[in-house]
């Protein structure tokens, strides 16, 4: 409604600014969704279809790659691995990552800004480039293809974003809120766990979707640190329809669709509080 009134009462030139911004919108729109449905509706043809006609729709709708991706060839498992890698490793990042960044964001204490930038520089710095110290150390604690392994690795790789995110707005909270509490006889651990968190809900969902995303689509820790098929993740697992000589487009497109679902769904569930954390911390 807002955007109508100002292009009702806006002069002819701005008029035309909004149609040709609206219009470049609508093509990056076009151009994000469009090769997701192509992806989606590639899922219901054989791969001789897909190379014959690749925008076309199918011509019947069948759910026989769904099943024997999901049967056959063990991609079940393959999902339930990449859940329990990515819930196990987001808890973790979650928890410790906020209770780092309360401690930084409120306490004042000799050490604080290095402590800070030591978590920056986790960011500045990938940590695929450390592979070969990462590999020594996992091999030295008996973890090779083991979860755990890949686990620690996905917390690590969370835990600087998340301080850095949670500690920008935890330094926005009125300090009078823990005043308060502290009249009242609340403890630290309470003051975290009852006032800080659930005001921190929206950076929370924006550190969650940040880091959940990067994690569930990672493909090169599981390949380096696990052998096993039984504790294989979605990407790893994907890889498996590439050939040297050939590649199962049907399987590859079908599993690549059951791959983006819980990602989407997490999206969908938290972008009320996504929106709301992009912009949170930004005002003083």
């Amino acid at each position: 409604m807002n955007t109508g009134m100002r292009y009702r009462n806006a002069s002819p030139g701005k008029k035309l600014f909004i149609i040709l911004l609206q219009l470049v919108m609508l093509t990056y729109v076009v151009l994000i969704i469009y090769p997701l449905f192509n992806m989606v509706i590639s899922s219901f043809k054989s791969t001789r279809d897909i190379m014959l006609r690749p925008f076309s729709l199918p011509e019947s709708y069948s759910f026989e790659n769904y099943v024997t991706i999901w049967v056959d060839k063990g991609f079940g498992r393959y999902f339930l691995n990449s859940l329990l890698f990515t819930g196990c490793a987001m808890v973790f990042v979650v928890l410790l990552g906020s209770m780092a960044a309360y401690g930084i964001a409120r306490y004042k204490f000799r050490g604080n800004t290095l402590l800070y930038m030591l978590f920056l520089s986790g960011i500045m710095l990938p940590l695929k480039a450390a592979v070969i110290p990462l590999f020594q150390i996992v091999k030295s604690l008996g973890l090779m293809d083991n979860p755990f392994s890949v686990i620690l690795v996905f917390i690590a790789m969370g835990l600087p974003s998340t301080v850095f995110i949670l500690s920008g707005f935890m330094r926005t909270i009125p300090g009078e809120l823990e005043q308060a509490a502290r009249i009242d006889g609340c403890s630290d651990l309470r003051i975290y766990s009852q006032i800080v968190m659930p005001i921190t809900a929206p950076s929370i969902a924006l550190a969650t979707i940040y880091n959940a995303v990067p994690i569930w689509n990672d493909f090169f820790f599981p390949l380096v640190f696990i052998q096993s098929d039984k504790f294989k993740t979605l990407p790893v697992g994907l890889s498996s329809f590439i050939g040297q000589h050939s590649t199962k487009w049907d399987l590859l497109f079908t599993g690549l669709s059951i791959a983006i679902v819980p990602m989407l769904l997490l999206y969908l569930f938290m972008s009320k509080y996504f929106i709301k954390g992009l912009t949170a911390g930004a005002i003083k």
